[in-house]
């Protein structure tokens, strides 16, 4: 069973259930070699593990024991276990004597947790069409181990060697079997001769066609410096030997790559053996204790990273700290790159709200998922007469002068009234009347602008249609050589209803302004702050505007207002029958209870809470995005605000 506790981008924080324990995830499975492990990974922060059950299968010796004691007590591991099902064997050196019967039959008989069928690891590379009928093989081999397995969790491993087509295909067949997880396999190649461009193609194919309820494992992914680039794009699980791999050839991890022992003169990080030891003391050990020493350092690297992307996630500032480690090698760099070709698969699971601002870290944070979001709501709903002016200090409304002259333009433009919108990095095109919602005011950028962002800012405003007015500073700013100057003064000032009315149809989609706020509605702001807080009609609240964000918090009278103005599904989630009652009492919203929600839903949305004939019933905070919330059975989807309705 597996919950989602938080979200930023495909990354997400939450917790795996297993007959042993329950795993926080992302979570980084050491792997333990039956018979030889002499280090206790537990120690230093593992909650689950990985062993080979094709080795301890060949070894009558390990066979016997793991079949009297459990493979628990096989490899002193009192927490959850992973086995693997010999397909590591049958990369290395092309064949394995066990039949994926077999191997399945036994791991469920030794007491894994989560056992994994016999897949066909096919290099990259390969000819597609060697890869297909290998995907085939791989897919036969896992629908027969359903029938094999009587207890444990099964594995159902993504194949499709190189060709994005086939690993969306394995997985799209994959996800229609009632299975628990899904790694995602034979990308070691990959990461070993620093493919991550590959790597980025190979995932987030498998990713797109996974359902969002079953962890993905991307198999082999041990080194500290792609976690959170791998997390980002999904994935719940890593394993990898590579801490006692390392050490044994006297290499020790880092989140910004490797060092060889022989090459340092300073010990590379605070944990206890940097501490305690020299580089010149661990190469005057004896081979094993150095090898011990230096593992154990790995290890608790690689587990400080873990947490710090868990962390980040739950901040919500993961993709700041993925473009920070990318910049530890160029081809790292360049995967990182090539998410933004999948923005739309990471905008359906992007939460709209987050706890973190925005920090622009370089031209790559243009490819962010933030960045695309708003310029497709500015494509489809920034229309109008515009001037545009350069950026200020924020809120830029109340920085910007309350009127302002020098203006040049493509065409004559009359008098008249004008919509001021500021032209600023990383979201383009900001109204005054945004200049305070998440994440338009909540970002940071540095005060001398980049090059790529200055042919962004520069290529975006050349593409505006209509009356456009742009302040000649900004013209200087861009080199725009607009023919025509604008005589005329342009005003600053925002009216509230204006700004409301603009935030609640950015908030909850065209229409809302309207159906939300009459002429006649009454402002209230904050003494300290002076920021709009409560908006009422007459002595009823319709809703309160988040300090934190800028956008709306809604009100039973403001609930009632967007469900009338707005026709189903939009902003609603819809439970059965026997949820109802709950619903209605403001008890939170279970997943396994809606039957139906609006598909543009995502995590942190205010949302209407109805029945199955669109009654209302209350509202609430949703804590996971539309697809997520219709393919759980676990866990909280809505934190229920208010009900009563």
């Amino acid at each position: 069973m597996f919950e989602i506790r938080s979200k930023d981008n495909l990354g997400r924080t939450g917790i795996l259930k297993t007959e042993h324990g329950e795993v926080k995830t992302p979570a980084l499975m050491p792997v333990i070699h039956p018979g030889k492990q002499t280090i206790d990974v537990k120690r230093f922060g593992a909650e689950i593990v990985i062993t080979n059950a094709y080795i301890i299968y060949r070894n009558p010796e390990l066979r016997e024991e793991a079949l009297r004691r459990g493979v628990h007590g096989l490899i002193n591991f009192d927490g959850p276990v992973m086995t693997d099902s010999g397909s590591f064997q049958l990369s290395e050196y092309g064949d394995v004597e066990v039949e994926n019967h077999e191997i399945v039959r036994f791991q469920d008989e030794i007491g894994t947790d989560i056992g994994t069928s016999l897949d066909i690891p096919t290099p990259p590379g390969v000819s597609h069409r060697r890869a297909l009928e290998e995907v085939e093989i791989t897919l036969q081999r896992a629908r027969e181990s359903l029938e094999y397995r009587e207890r444990m969790m099964l594995n159902a491993v993504v194949q499709g060697s190189t060709h994005p087509d086939l690993r969306s295909y394995c997985a799209s067949q994959l996800a229609e079997l009632p299975v628990e997880l899904h790694p995602i396999g034979a990308v070691v190649p990959l990461m070993e001769s620093y493919r991550y461009r590959e790597l980025v193609d190979a995932v987030l194919s498998s990713v797109s066609k996974l359902p969002p309820s079953r962890p993905r494992h991307l198999m082999g992914a041990g080194h500290p410096m792609i976690f959170a680039l791998a997390a980002s794009m999904g994935c719940d699980l890593f394993d990898s030997a590579a801490y006692i791999l390392y050490a044994e050839d006297g290499r020790l991890l880092s989140t910004e790559g490797t060092y060889k022992l022989e090459n340092l003169q300073e010990m590379p990080c605070s944990c206890r053996v940097c501490m305690e030891y020299t580089p010149s003391e661990l190469r005057g050990m004896d081979a094993e204790d150095r090898r011990n020493l230096i593992a154990e350092h790995n290890l608790h690297v690689s587990f400080a990273e873990i947490r710090k992307v868990r962390q980040a996630i739950y901040d919500g500032s993961l993709m700041e700290l993925v473009e920070e480690r990318c910049r530890a090698h160029p081809r790292l760099l360049e995967g990182y790159r090539r998410m933004s070709a999948y923005v739309e698969l990471s905008e359906r699971f992007e939460p709209r709200s987050k706890r973190s601002a925005f920090f622009y870290t370089g031209p790559e944070s243009l490819g962010r998922v933030e960045v695309h979001r708003y310029l497709q709501w500015v494509k489809k709903n920034l229309k109008g007469r515009m001037a545009i002016v350069g950026p200020s200090r924020k809120p830029y409304s109340s920085s910007l002068p309350s009127s302002i002259s020098g203006f040049r333009s493509k065409k004559p433009q009359p008098d008249g009234e004008w919509r001021v919108v500021v032209a600023d990095v990383p979201f383009g095109l900001i109204p005054l009347e945004l200049d305070q919602v998440y994440p338009l005011a909540q970002s940071d950028v540095p005060g001398i602008m980049d090059l790529e962002a200055r042919h962004f800012l520069r290529e975006l405003i050349l593409g505006l249609e209509g009356d456009v007015i742009i302040s000649e500073d900004l013209c200087s700013e861009l080199e725009l050589q607009l023919p025509h100057p604008y005589s005329g003064e342009v005003e600053t000032c925002v009216d509230d209803l204006d700004r409301i009315r603009m935030i609640a149809e950015y908030q909850f989609g065209e229409g809302a302004g309207d159906a939300l706020f009459s002429a006649d509605v009454r402002i209230e702001r904050s003494r300290n702050t002076g920021k709009i807080r409560h908006i009422y009609s007459e002595e009823k609240l319709i809703c309160t505007m988040r300090a934190s964000d800028g956008l709306f918090v809604l009100s039973s009278e403001g609930a009632r207002r967007l469900h009338r103005g707005t026709a189903y599904p939009r902003c609603r989630v819809a439970v059965n029958e026997e949820s109802e009652p709950f619903a209605r009492e403001g008890r939170s919203v279970f997943a396994k209870f809606i039957i139906d929600c609006d598909n543009n839903i995502r995590a942190g949305d205010e949302v209407l809470i109805v029945n199955a004939h669109d009654e209302l019933l209350a509202t609430g905070r949703a804590l996971l995005c539309a697809e997520e919330m219709m393919d759980l059975n676990h866990g909280q989807a809505v934190k229920t605000r208010k009900g009563g309705f």
